[in-house]
């Protein structure tokens, strides 16, 4: 960003706080509605903008609202705190665990050689490889474990390539960036977006025991497979249907597989606590069938309650820095200096969210908003979904997916209380809608990581993206009415 233009917006964000705390006024009985507003209006400049980092944006509740004597630092702090940034970290280390050990390649590799023959099967194997393992991991996380090996997936098969290499790069990439965004969808912890509404969904509705991993994946895996498998047609009609021609065979993906040899000793440990992870995550709380009730693991503990999920990731965790390695003598699966690409900044985001949320509470902004959101009471639940669904996907291709899901949650939670919807439905499809973001390259991470090849036109992923956008907006908004009203 050009030095001027990086300097106009660091001091839009300030300048537009001010507007808050000395011109407007919003609630007159309650002068802290307008200060947690002008805080909430700093921080989205900054963040829509990116003229500061993600984690120093992160910051500004922690020391801005004290500042205001909206609530005291002590208050604040403890929200940077939460359990469910222990979940992220724990997701983070299963996931250099599976890179380390080469896990990731060999998953991809062995999809591959069965469904790589052509370039749309290339692409449905990325896509399906990337979808599956995101499931579990953040689709940042995903799309770096998994890009060097799709980067070298082009690179060896450009030889076989008669025609627009560019376009199977581009749809490729584009399959691995989408497919680790779609794939976090899935399930709670596949994206930070999920384990943050959770957090959000309990802490404002303590008393509503409706869910838990099961009943989120019941409506997340039906979205999240219908949108890839519309998504995987859009990139082979764009990029490869009768646009590119490959002389490859599996044989090929088959050679590529043989290379990494049986499973190792670390693989099989990582593999292991993987699937044990998953495991636990699907059945520590109750699940409900119609005849019966599966009783959850968690009430083998004393307190049932005191034990969530950031407790699987944990336990996996500490297996990992406990189970030695044979490869590399006197040390464990993991060591700690295997932990330092963790990514510190998000977690900070984590915490900016949770605080920003605390602050909407205790300032009375979310019962202002709640008060001025009640010319929709009365329209159809769709269009609420739908308009719901417009707007923070909107927000989302300027904003990471944290960011949005964090300005939207407070609103969600502040339009429901005037509604009389049950709030999953619409904080579940804001959740969704945080994740849309395909049409420009800063509005996820993954985007990022893939343009950053140099292999995609801007105006190709805005085409493609402006498709898929519009489609995962119809898609949530009649699955979520379907599944949830």
């Amino acid at each position: 960003m050009h030095l001027g233009k990086r300097y106009f917006f660091i001091i839009l964000g300030p300048l537009a706080a001010m507007l808050f705390w000395f011109v407007f006024n919003l609630d007159f009985s309650n002068p802290k509605v307008s200060q947690m507003a002008g805080i909430a209006f700093w921080m989205a400049i900054w963040w829509f903008s990116e003229v500061v980092s993600l984690a120093v944006t992160a910051l500004i509740p922690v020391f801005i609202i004290p500042i205001l004597g909206i609530s005291d630092v002590k208050s604040v702090a403890q929200q940077y705190s939460d359990s469910i940034i222990f979940l992220f970290i724990g997701g983070f280390m299963i996931a250099f665990a599976i890179e380390k050990w080469n896990l990731h390649k060999r998953i991809a590799l062995k999809i591959l050689s069965l469904v790589g023959k052509s370039p749309s099967t290339i692409l449905f194997g990325v896509m399906l490889s990337t979808y599956l393992i995101s499931n579990w991991i953040s689709n940042t996380a995903t799309t770096m474990m998994l890009f060097s090996a799709v980067f070298a997936l082009i690179h060896e098969t450009k030889n076989y390539i008669f025609k627009n290499e560019q376009k199977f790069a581009a749809a490729i990439l584009l399959g691995l960036a989408f497919a680790a965004t779609i794939g976090g969808m899935a399930t709670p912890v596949g994206t930070p977006p999920n384990m943050y509404f959770f957090k959000a969904y309990k802490q404002a509705y303590p008393l509503n025991n409706d869910l838990n991993f099961f009943t989120w994946s019941k409506i997340g895996y039906p979205v999240s497979i219908l949108f890839l498998t519309i998504t995987f047609f859009t990139l082979n009609t764009y990029f490869l249907r009768n646009k590119v021609v490959l002389t490859i065979n599996r044989a090929y993906f088959k050679e590529q597989y043989k290379t990494l040899g049986k499973f190792t000793y670390e693989e099989k440990w990582v593999f292991l606590i993987f699937l044990l992870s998953i495991l636990l995550w699907f059945t520590r709380a109750d699940i409900e069938f119609e005849s019966f009730t599966f009783k959850g693991w968690q009430h083998l503990f004393k307190v049932p309650k005191y034990i969530d999920d950031s407790f699987v990731a944990l336990l996996a965790a500490l297996l990992l820095f406990l189970i030695p390695s044979k490869t590399n003598k006197h040390e464990a699966l993991l060591i700690w200096n295997d932990a330092k690409k963790l990514r510190y900044d998000i977690i900070l985001m984590f915490g900016s969210g949770f605080a920003l949320a605390y602050g909407f509470e205790i300032s009375g902004l979310s019962k202002w908003m709640a008060g001025s959101l009640t010319v929709l009471k009365g329209l159809n639940p769709i269009i609420i979904i739908f308009g719901i669904c417009i707007i923070v996907t909107l927000i989302s291709e300027f904003a990471s997916n944290i960011a949005s899901i964090q300005l939207a949650i407070p609103v969600m939670i502040a339009l429901q209380a005037n509604l009389n919807i049950h709030p999953l439905v619409l904080m579940i499809p804001a959740t969704f809608a945080s994740s849309l973001g395909f049409m420009l390259p800063v509005a996820t991470a993954a985007n990022t990581i893939v343009f950053g090849t140099k292999m995609i036109h801007i105006k190709d992923m805005f085409k493609v993206g402006f498709i898929l956008d519009l489609a995962g907006i119809i898609i949530i908004t009649f699955m979520c009415y379907l599944f949830l009203m």
